[in-house]
């Protein structure tokens, strides 16, 4: 986009659905509610800001709002420099109740646009290209291609501020395909070059050939770190992840490429705090998408919890714990392996299993890579699907079922992916051998990322919700009552298992 495409005083269109006067009232009062959900152009300056932003309130008549940074870079606003766009919490696939534009984000997120064009993303949703890109306009004010130019902006944007990455490692790791197109970007953007928005004198320290890379993704709080940890804690596998103190690690890898990377609480800000050490900077924009995935980063907790508050069983577990998240999951077939290693048995014996796969099957990191607690990647479906699983010691049909799931995956790794929805995946994945409801919906819960993923036979909720006489609700019936929770079961769930949890002892439950 030049200064010649600017159209920042045109009419926003009726579909963007925003109050401009409760908009407006957000803004002057600077109310961090709505950090992430709107964006305010100033027709002035051709700047959009967060609502938080610390410059003078513009007035009335002066500024348009979007719903989303990319609607309104789109109409030609630059990012601010004072309050960072690339900061706000990023809510966009919480908007309005499209499932197919959350899908089409995350894909994006993954770098479906740099693989494909808008046409095959619409395939994978399962919708047509015309009503994607309406759904996009009407959801978030933007197209497809330009959520995904935004994101990429935004990136380099951070990692400016945030590292001292040269500018070329910084074009790469963003996915810029040259420098030259970094610089042109930047240039029509802030009328600078990129180099100008750092601060004067900073040196810069390349990311080396290990790729070593902090910075922070934000969340919209409250978000409550200490369940996520407890939850990675238990479920963690020997040489894959550790918990050490407020820190979880993992070895990760990605097209052939392996790394490490650990997370932790920012101090003085809603954020997590990320070190990546990976070899490919431009596999950074996937790593922070399995990131946000694996934290909950996009979840909006107030809009979530206020609607679960509706009933009264939830209502005081949402009280207690108003920022719980649902942990993701890294990869979906490291997660079906765990969910299928915890069928019948408890989590405690689930993740021994777990840990007997890794070191039989996994690929060790090597020397360089290793950090300490972490020796291993999980193992590929093309590993497992030729292994011998019998020495760990379980039922032949289970290990089958792992084979199984090996095969399948390795012969169609999109059998894990999400697209047109919850009942579509359920059922794909219950074609599979050895996989029943219980473990179906646990995947989609947790590596499909499916809100209203909800696994009704799973024991820790039924208990969950016993009764002062002993009295256990079925599944039926449990699966009945969690109709008024829908589109956020998954959510109802996860505050159910952390209700019971602290009243049993660690790993009674089964695996989930």
């Amino acid at each position: 986009m030049t200064t010649a495409d600017l159209d920042i005083d045109a009419d926003p269109g009726p579909d963007l659905g925003l109050d401009h006067d409760a908009c407006y009232r957000a803004v002057s009062t600077r109310d961090p509610r709505f950090d992430g959900q709107i964006f305010t152009g100033v027709k002035t300056t051709g700047i959009y800001c967060r609502p938080i932003c610390p410059a003078r309130t513009p007035r009335s008549e002066n500024v348009r709002f979007f719903p989303s940074a990319a609607a309104a870079q789109e109409a030609g606003f630059r990012p601010c420099l004072r309050c960072r766009p690339e900061t706000a919490p990023d809510l966009g696939a919480w908007r309005g109740a499209s499932n197919t534009v959350s899908r089409a984000l995350a894909l994006i997120e993954m770098g479906a646009l740099d693989e494909a064009g808008v046409e095959a993303l619409a395939e994978r949703v399962g919708v047509g290209e015309r009503q994607l890109r309406r759904l996009f306009h009407r959801h978030l004010g933007a197209s497809p291609v330009a959520a995904a130019q935004t994101r990429r902006v935004l990136l380099a944007k951070q990692l400016i501020h945030e590292t001292r990455l040269p500018m070329t490692e910084i074009a790469l790791a963003a996915g810029f395909g040259s420098i030259r197109r970094f610089n042109e970007t930047f240039q029509q953007l802030f009328r600078r070059p990129p180099s100008a928005l750092r601060r004067a004198g900073t040196p810069e320290v390349s990311a080396g050939p290990s790729g070593e890379i902090t910075l922070m993704l934000r969340y919209r709080p409250p978000y409550d770190w200490a369940a996520m940890l407890d939850f990675l804690r238990l479920r963690a596998i020997r040489g894959v992840e550790t918990v050490q103190g407020e820190t979880y690690s993992r070895a990760i890898a990605l097209d052939g490429s392996v790394g490490t990377l650990s997370v932790e609480p920012a101090v003085g800000a809603d954020a997590l705090k990320v070190a990546i050490r990976f070899p490919r900077l431009s596999a950074l924009p996937a790593i922070i998408a399995r990131l946000r995935r694996v934290f909950d980063l996009g979840a909006d907790p107030a809009a979530i919890g206020a609607q679960l508050s509706e009933d009264p069983i939830l209502a005081p577990l949402i009280a207690a714990r108003p920022g719980l998240r649902v942990p993701g999951a890294w990869d979906g077939f490291e997660l079906a392996i765990r969910a299928i290693l915890g069928q019948q048995v408890t989590v405690t014996a689930a993740i021994v299993l777990a840990g007997k796969l890794v070191e039989g099957h996994g690929e060790p990191l090597g020397p360089t890579a290793a950090r300490p607690g972490l020796t291993h990647i999980f193992p590929t479906p093309e590993r497992l699907a030729a292994a011998d699983l019998t020495h760990l010691g379980m039922p032949g049909a289970r290990a089958r079922a792992l084979s199984a799931m090996g095969a399948a995956v390795a012969a169609d790794p999109s059998i894990l992916a999400g697209r047109t929805g919850l009942d579509d995946a359920i059922a794909r994945l219950k074609a599979l051998p050895g996989i029943g409801e219980w473990t179906a919906q646990y995947i989609a819960l947790r590596a499909l990322r499916e809100p209203d993923a909800f696994p009704a036979a799973d024991i820790g909720l039924m208990r969950a919700l016993e009764d002062e006489a002993g009295r256990r609700p079925n599944p039926a019936e449990l699966l009945a009552m969690a109709e008024r929770w829908r589109p956020w079961r998954a959510y109802a769930a996860q505050h159910l298992w952390a209700s019971w949890a602290p009243h049993t002892t660690a790993g009674k439950a089964k695996a989930a």
